[in-house]
């Protein structure tokens, strides 16, 4: 059985370069910018119908004109819509969740203009409509570099099929697209074709990636002209965090119920009544003595006071574990010495984060731990804690299969879970692996 080399970070950035054009992202992104590309051509020709033939004349009529069809689209909403649409194409094609503006106040048809014109959102959807336009205008040449690039690679299949003319017939040369936009090659023979070919599969390689840089600077302008706005944000974010606390800690409670129920409580009833045998078995005075009953009716008595100190001692771990009181990073060393599969620890915390933080660093350590032990296949395991500018970063990576999936139960807990501290939790689990999981923290909570 061969063995393969260590991949260099040439070697990985080659092979992300070549399976860029196939994947799945990129097809998604590509139609995002198309439909960028649509929209803002549809508003393009609105801007340039309002200002032909562009005299002073059509630049008065452009303003009366906007400035009655404006206050129209935000009154009616057609702001809005157009900026549903954005977020609903966004989140279908790209995975890119925005919550919604909170609704505007319902009124009659006299005060909506009243309400529109003060409507923030609507302004920030028409804001966000105009500045889409030199965005869709990069999208129009990512399209312009996968369309030119394509058909460039199909020259060596076609050109014996239409160029195929008698001795002594001169053609003129076929023109070819290049990635630079004005400037096109001419080829007049067979060997050049493969010129075409080339600078083809140049253009489609460098397409993927204009492409996504055209949709990182369209979801910065989603991201802070379609959302609630930061305060709007804001609350709903901690509304949603103080429904998972309160939610989170009724579970708790209801689990503590249950454990302490089904097994020390039964325990301990267990014990009190094999005490209450034993009493029996040692009779009353002037009744026989049956001490070998007696003591076997107490050891299992002692047996059961031990189990119920154990469940006690458990139950108590899994609220607050004792060895958090030596710190975080002694409790993950102790974390990292009981796993299954060996774990390389790095620590470096100057300054040791509250109890709460701790408490909720430790179980997401110990719940990542288990999980690359239960599913990921993985021989080798690496746990990283850092603490800076005022943040905790906990990492756990595996050189297993990979595939995580951020939507699995256990996963949803620990970024419910962080979230309610103001956290992050950060999932890299590509097919093949390796996984990568981060979870940051603030310090202070």
């Amino acid at each position: 059985m061969g063995t393969t080399g260590p991949v260099t970070p040439m070697t990985a950035l080659t092979g992300a370069a070549l399976r860029a054009p196939f994947g799945r992202r990129a097809r998604r992104e590509l139609l995002f910018c198309l439909v960028g590309v649509l929209v803002g051509l549809a508003v393009l020709a609105v801007v340039v119908l309002l200002l032909a033939p562009g005299t002073a004349e059509s630049v008065i009529r452009a303003a009366v004109v906007t400035a009655v069809l404006v206050p129209l689209a935000l009154a009616s909403g057609v702001a809005r819509r157009l900026g549903a649409f954005h977020r609903r194409l966004a989140e279908r094609l790209l995975g890119e969740r925005i919550a919604p503006p909170p609704d505007r106040p319902r009124r009659g048809r006299l005060g909506r203009l009243g309400v529109g014109l003060r409507d923030g959102p609507g302004w920030r959807a028409l804001a966000y409509t105009l500045l889409q336009l030199p965005v869709a205008a990069a999208g129009l040449y990512a399209v312009f570099l996968w369309a030119a690039g394509l058909a460039n690679l199909t020259y060596p299949f076609w050109w014996g099929l239409f160029r195929n003319h008698p001795p002594g017939v001169r053609l003129s040369p076929v023109l070819v697209a290049t990635p630079f936009p004005g400037r096109v090659l001419h080829v007049g023979t067979y060997p050049g074709t493969f010129l075409a070919f080339a600078v083809g599969l140049a253009m489609v390689l460098v397409a993927p990636w204009v492409t996504r840089a055209v949709v990182a600077a369209d979801r910065r302008l989603l991201r802070g002209l379609l959302g609630p706005g930061r305060l709007a944000e804001r609350v709903r974010d901690l509304e949603q965090t103080r429904a998972v606390a309160v939610d989170d800690s009724a579970a708790l409670l209801r689990q503590v119920e249950r454990d302490l129920h089904d097994g020390a409580q039964i325990r301990l009833a267990t014990l009190a009544m094999h005490l209450g045998m034993a009493k029996e078995k040692l009779g009353d005075d002037g009744d026989p003595l049956d001490v070998a009953g007696a003591r076997e009716l107490v050891d299992a008595a002692h047996r059961g006071a031990k189990d119920a100190l154990a469940d006690l001692r458990g139950l108590a771990r899994g609220i607050h574990p004792p060895v958090l009181d030596n710190g975080l990073a002694d409790a993950l060393a102790t974390l990292a010495a009981g796993s299954a599969i060996p774990v390389e620890l790095a620590t470096d915390i100057p300054v040791r984060p509250t109890p709460a933080i701790e408490t909720i660093a430790y179980f997401c350590a110990a719940e990542l731990l288990a999980n690359a032990a239960k599913h990921s296949l993985a021989t080798r395991i690496g746990l990283q804690a850092t603490g800076r500018d005022g943040r905790l970063l906990l990492s756990v990576t595996d050189d297993g299969a990979g595939g995580a999936d951020p939507d699995g139960g256990g996963l949803t807990g620990l970024a419910q879970r962080v979230s309610t501290v103001d956290g992050r939790l950060e999932i890299e689990s590509p097919p093949g692996g390796p996984t990568r999981v981060t979870v940051e923290l603030p310090l202070r909570a």
